[in-house]
C-alpha cells in the first residue's frame, strides 16, 4: 500500500530537501524520491514547520529535479526486517542484504529507532566475561551487559584486539557462548575485508551478523547503520534469549557524520563544530546495551572510537567516558614498542569491574591482585619520571626493585601473543609473578593469607639453586 505522494520540491540542499509541509506526517518517518526517471531513493523527516518539512536522503541528490522529483511519505518508521536468518549474513548501513542471498525470511519488521528501556527492568550487570586478554580480564574487566568502549588512535591496533575480544570472549560458568553484531561506519574496505577474513578463519562468521557502512557509502548512511545493527542485537537478546557482543567501529566516524547533517541543516554549533545533542544522541545508542529482568538474553557493547591527535579530552571519546561504564586506553609509546596489547594500565577503567569478580566469579584473589597492580604501577611510573631527572643510579634499592616490577608487568603481564587466549587463573598467576619483584611487606593492599597462599611459593621457588642460576643467566 503507497502513502501519501507530492510532486515537487521547494529547495535542495545537499542531502536535505524540503517539500512543502504534508498533514500526518511524523519525525523519523521514512520517505521515497522519485527522480525524473523513477529512480527511488529513501530518506526520512528530520525536520518540520507548519510551512515545510525537511527530508534527509540516503544517498546522492544526483539528477533530483526541484520541479519533477515526486515525494511518497510511506507512513512509518524506518524498519529493520528481523528472525534468526540473520545470522551469518552481511548488510548495508541501512539494513538491505549486500551478499548476494536476498532478504531473510521473516515477517518481522521492527522500528531501527528502538524504544527506551525502562530503568526498573534493568538487571544489574555481574556475570564475568574472560576475554583471554590479561589487560582486561585482570585490570579492566568486561560485564556481560556492560558498555565498554576502546579508545584508539590511528594507526593503533584497536580492529586486532577487537577481532581478537570476538574470538575469545566466553562468560564462565555457563554453556552459552555469543553471538556477534558487528558494526562498521566509514571504515575502508581492507578494514573490512580484515574483521570478514578474520570471522571466517576463526570459524565464528556463522554466529555473526555484519553490518557495512563503508568509507565511500553517503555519510547519512552511517547514523542509521549503529540503530540497524542494535535493532538486531536486540532481537536476538531479548526475543531468542542469545548472549549478544556488538562491536561499532568507528564512532568517530559517526559523529563526523552527524556533525555534517547539523551543519547542512544549519543548527547552531557546539565543541569543535559538533551539535549540542551529540551527547544525547551518543546515550541513545549506548544505553541501548544491558540485561532485561525476564529475559535471559543480554547485549554487552564494545565501541571503538579513534582519538583525533590522540586527544582523551575531544568531545567524542570525552562524552562517551560519560555515558560507558569505563574505557580501555590503548597507548602508542607500547605500541612503538612493541607491546601488544598496547593497553594503558593506569587510564583505563571499568566501573562494573568490583560487581563481576572475586569468590564464586573469578578467585578470591582478583580484586586484591588487581588494586595492589594499579597502585605499585602507578608509584613506578612516577620512579620512572625521577629517574629521568636524576639518573637511574641515583635512585635507592628499593625504587629500583619498583622499575623492575614495571618492566616485568609490562613485558609479562601485559604483553601477549595476538592468538594467546589466557584464562583467568593463569592471568592472576602473571599478576602474582609480576608482583614477587617488589618488597612483601609493601603489598599492602592484599590480604595475608593471600600472599602466604599464592606469593610465598613464588619467592620459595625463586630460592632453589637451579632458579638463582636461570636468573643470573
Amino acid at each position: 500500500m503507497r502513502g501519501i505522494e507530492y510532486r515537487g520540491l521547494t529547495r535542495i540542499e545537499g542531502p536535505v530537501v524540503i517539500t512543502a509541509r504534508s498533514k500526518n506526517v511524523g519525525f523519523n518517518e521514512v520517505v521515497a524520491v522519485y527522480d525524473r526517471e523513477e529512480g527511488r531513493r529513501l530518506g526520512r523527516v528530520v525536520d518540520m514547520s507548519e510551512d515545510w518539512t525537511a527530508i534527509q536522503i540516503f544517498g546522492s541528490n544526483t539528477g533530483l529535479s526541484a520541479d519533477e522529483a515526486r515525494v511518497e511519505f510511506l507512513g512509518k518508521p524506518m524498519e529493520l526486517r528481523v528472525g534468526t536468518g540473520l545470522l551469518g549474513r552481511i548488510f548495508n548501513g541501512l539494513g538491505e542484504p549486500i551478499d548476494g542471498y536476498g532478504n531473510i525470511f521473516s515477517s518481522t519488521c521492527l522500528d531501527v529507532n528502538g524504544l527506551p528501556i525502562n530503568p526498573y527492568a534493568r538487571t544489574y550487570p555481574r556475570d564475568f566475561i574472560q576475554t583471554g586478554i590479561s589487560a582486561i580480564d585482570g585490570m579492566n574487566t568486561l560485564i556481560r551487559g556492560q558498555k565498554l568502549p576502546i579508545f584508539s588512535g590511528n594507526g593503533l591496533p584497536h580492529n586486532r584486539l577487537a577481532a581478537q575480544i570476538v574470538r575469545q570472549a566466553e562468560i564462565l560458568n555457563a554453556d552459552e557462548s555469543f553471538v556477534v553484531v558487528f558494526c562498521a561506519m566509514g571504515i575502508k574496505y581492507d578494514v573490512a575485508r580484515f574483521f570478514l577474513d578474520d570471522f571466517e578463519r576463526s570459524g565464528v562468521l556463522s554466529n555473526v551478523v555484519v553490518f557495512l557502512s563503508l568509507a565511500d557509502a553517503p555519510s547519512l548512511e552511517r547514523l542509521v547503520a549503529p540503530r540497524c545493527a542494535l535493532t538486531a542485537a536486540e532481537y536476538l537478546a531479548y526475543e531468542k534469549n542469545m548472549h549478544v557482543l556488538v562491536v561499532m567501529t568507528d564512532m568517530t566516524n559517526y559523529c563526523e557524520a552527524l556533525r555534517e547533517v547539523s551543519s547542512i541543516r544549519g543548527e547552531v554549533p557546539s565543541r569543535k563544530g559538533y551539535p549540542g545533542y551529540l551527547y544525547s544522541d551518543l546515550a541513545s545508542l549506548y544505553e541501548r546495551a544491558g540485561k532485561i529482568t525476564g529475559a535471559a538474553g543480554s547485549i554487552t557493547q564494545i565501541p571503538i572510537l579513534t582519538m583525533p591527535n590522540d586527544d582523551i579530552s575531544h568531545p567524542v571519546p570525552d562524552l562517551s567516558g560519560y555515558i560507558t561504564e569505563g574505557q580501555i586506553v590503548l597507548d602508542r609509546e607500547f605500541t612503538q614498542r612493541g607491546i601488544y596489547p598496547p593497553v594503558a594500565a593506569l587510564p583505563s577503567l571499568s566501573r562494573l569491574m568490583k560487581d563481576g569478580i572475586g569468590p564464586g566469579m573469578t578467585r578470591e584473589d582478583h580484586k586484591d591482585v588487581a588494586s595492589q597492580l594499579f597502585a605499585a604501577y602507578s608509584k613506578a611510573k612516577q620512579i620512572r619520571n625521577l629517574a629521568s631527572i636524576i639518573g637511574e643510579e641515583e635512585l635507592s634499592a628499593g625504587d629500583k626493585r619498583y622499575l623492575k616490577f614495571e618492566e616485568r608487568f609490562e613485558r609479562l603481564f601485559l604483553s601477549q601473543e595476538e592468538t594467546e587466549n589466557r584464562d583467568i587463573n593463569r592471568t592472576l598467576d602473571m599478576g602474582w609473578e609480576a608482583l614477587s619483584e617488589i618488597p612483601r611487606d609493601e603489598l599492602v593492599r592484599i590480604k595475608r593469607e593471600l600472599i602466604e597462599k599464592y606469593l610465598d611459593p613464588i619467592l620459595a621457588a625463586k630460592q632453589t639453586p637451579a632458579a638463582a642460576h636461570q636468573e643470573a643467566w
